[in-house]
């Protein structure tokens, strides 16, 4: 029997790109699914998308909130979550059609409690030329894809192994972000780990750096799964200031020494851990 994955996707005004998110979920080569949609007070056509969804396969629930944030909407559908795993998905993203399948085979081929995979970074197609020429109009024209990704290994890794690798890319979507993974929901729930309502950014990473502290086995998945739509007129791209950013890392940077601390690394990585406060992250 397969075990229930619950797919979380957080909606909030995303009616021009939900259909596509959706789609790619319950089109998903895994079938034992349970999809929570959770609209956070959208004020265009989004819940009624969801809605419409939900009329049509029974897997899907819809779940409907005030404005709130993305962090209470991830964490009502962590509240109601019944699968044995979790994963999460954007809604202006989208996944390839085997991606729930790829992790749930390596979470149970390899006794681990949590899954990082690689991930497409898909660039919006670029701005039409003011005098485009016949064919150009023509021509379907592609977004830009890269690969993303840094674990090669195909090893199980303990706590430790790991903690090592994160100090490599100390501040990357790859190690941040929550949908590129497979988490074990009893972990989950036996810690009452949630997506921190005070941060209004990097929430996601700091629930990982969370969920480490507790989990014993990792692996990697070097086929990339997940298609990150790099959206210019995000909150991240449109409203996250340096100022701001300083500060949130800042906050973050005790939970990053307190992990390492844990694992009785912090004075080999100290100035890798510190390295944190002033790279970029990278998606």
């Amino acid at each position: 029997m397969q075990p229930l994955v619950t797919v979380i996707v957080p909606v909030y005004n995303a009616a021009p790109h939900l259909g596509r998110c959706i789609e790619s979920v319950r089109r998903q080569s895994y079938k034992n699914l349970e999809i929570l949609l959770v609209n956070d007070g959208s004020h265009d056509a989004s819940l009624e998308i969801c809605r419409m969804y939900a009329g049509v396969d029974r897997r899907i629930q819809v779940l409907d909130k005030p404005n709130s944030g993305v962090s209470a909407t991830r964490n009502l559908a962590i509240g109601v979550a019944k699968g044995e795993y979790l994963q999460f998905v954007d809604s202006d993203d989208y996944l390839a059609p085997n991606a729930t399948e790829l992790l749930v085979d390596r979470a149970l081929a390899t006794a681990s409690d949590l899954v990082i995979a690689h991930y497409w970074r898909v660039r919006p197609e670029e701005d039409e030329p003011a005098e485009p020429c016949v064919m150009a109009r023509l021509l379907p024209r592609r977004p830009a894809l890269k690969a993303i990704g840094f674990l090669d290994s195909q090893q199980p890794m303990d706590t430790r192994t790991f903690a090592r690798h994160l100090m490599d890319e100390p501040a990357s979507f790859y190690y941040g972000v929550m949908w590129n993974k497979l988490y074990r929901a009893d972990i989950i729930h036996t810690h009452q780990l949630q997506c921190s309502e005070e941060l209004g950014w990097s929430e996601d990473f700091l629930f990982n750096l969370e969920y480490i502290r507790y989990a014993s086995r990792f692996c990697a998945l070097t086929t990339p799964i997940y298609y990150y739509v790099k959206n210019p007129a995000s909150i991240t791209s449109t409203q996250i200031t340096l100022r701001g950013a300083l500060g949130t890392k800042r906050s973050l940077f005790g939970y990053y020494k307190a992990l390492y601390e844990s694992l009785g690394m912090y004075d080999q990585y100290r100035l890798r851990v510190h390295k944190y406060l002033v790279a970029m992250a990278e998606g």
